[in-house]
């Protein structure tokens, strides 16, 4: 080994990102709910447009993303210009943190907030600091008191995940107008679209100067293996991350798909609806099982155990089922399993399963 060749400082502190288990090993027959992803998959309309892109592999893509842009500015009453296309919204907030992320600068994020707005933060240079939340939903007077002159960042889920809990817009509006001048609200909306009548935050990003959103097609659109995100922010912003976006970062399968993706929404309201009814059904039969959850606004249910022990023992429990669900001890909730709603047979199983591993732990068979 070369002990001259060393990364940048930080670099080798960074804990890697592990996505959620999609294997058991010995058995062929598992059933995911460990990534959140869409069990309807995507639109048979956004499956067509892949399969065209079959025929111009030998092209370069667009390096403007204008079709996909003004899709999304058409869907979402948004002006296309002030809209960027990454590799998922991960590249978007990688893109936010190389922009304006370096050493000495801090970023903001929850106790339970998306891994990676640590993990990009420190790729960057910055300083992450983690706030606590109230009872598992974001405190917005913790994270004012934890911003200085060195904010750089603030970064809120909204939904949030792993815990599904939510704040009303009004509270993100007065977190922006609350920040040090110098500091951006990241506002990340993956899962904005399971709640009917939320925009995300795009006004509060249309008004606000210090505001940016972020979305994804990897969630309700079905489009997690295409890896397809965009942002939404002041113009200001957007170009200055264009400056440091690839500019081939997006394949033309991605753009074709997502931009035939994003304007079927009929098929949209289809897996909201079946998510939002599944949702519940899951999330009352787990409490009737003595495993509570607060309310989710997105397609998963953060199960609560009475231990660290019972949640990684109800964990293996599953797996030896052929179910595979998400430990959480990663975002600081060791006593929680996060199960995404997946389709009918997968939640009546995923709960009966739950329900059998309840009474034979209660009764000391699985300690």
């Amino acid at each position: 080994m070369n002990d001259q060749i060393q990364p940048q400082p930080g670099i080798m502190d960074i804990a890697l990102y592990e996505g959620g288990a999609s294997k058991v090993a010995g058995r062929t027959d598992a059933v995911k709910l460990s990534s959140n992803e869409n069990p309807f998959g995507p639109s048979d309309k956004a499956k067509e447009a892949f399969a065209r892109c079959a025929h111009s592999m030998h092209r370069y893509p667009s390096t403007d993303h204008a079709g996909l842009r003004g899709a999304i500015g058409d869907v979402y009453k948004l002006d296309a210009d002030k809209i960027i296309i990454g590799v998922g919204s991960d590249e978007i907030i990688h893109m936010l943190c190389q922009a304006y992320v370096g050493a000495g600068s801090e970023v903001v994020f929850t106790e339970h907030g998306f891994l990676m707005y640590r993990i990009s933060t420190m790729a960057a240079g910055g300083t992450p600091v983690e706030v606590k939340e109230r009872d598992r939903t974001t405190d917005v007077d913790a994270i004012l008191a934890a911003c200085n002159e060195n904010t750089k960042l603030v970064f809120i889920a909204n939904p949030n995940n792993p815990t599904g809990t939510m704040i009303a817009p009004a509270e993100l509006e007065r977190l922006a107008r609350g920040l040090p001048p110098q500091a951006i609200l990241v506002i990340d909306a993956a899962y904005s679209e399971y709640v009917e009548g939320y925009d995300g935050g795009a006004d509060i990003a249309t008004r606000l100067e210090n505001v940016v959103m972020t979305r994804t097609f990897s969630k309700i659109y079905g489009l997690g293996g295409l890896r397809v995100g965009w942002g939404y922010g002041p113009k200001a912003i957007i170009d200055v991350l264009n400056r440091v976006r690839g500019p081939f970062n997006m394949s033309t399968a991605q753009l074709e798909t997502a931009e035939a993706a994003v304007r079927d929404q009929d098929w949209l309201e289809r897996c909201r609806n079946d998510n939002t009814r599944l949702r519940a059904w899951l999330a009352e039969a787990l409490a009737e099982k003595g495993v509570p959850s607060d309310t989710s606004t997105a397609n998963f249910i953060l199960a609560r155990f009475t231990s660290t022990a019972e949640a990684e023992a109800c964990d293996e429990y599953l797996k030896s089922e052929g179910i595979i669900v998400r430990r959480v001890a990663g975002y600081n909730l060791p006593h929680c399993l996060r199960i995404t709603v997946g389709d009918e047979p997968s939640c009546r199983r995923v709960a009966h399963l739950i329900g059998q591993f309840k009474a034979q732990f209660m009764a000391g068979d699985l300690a």
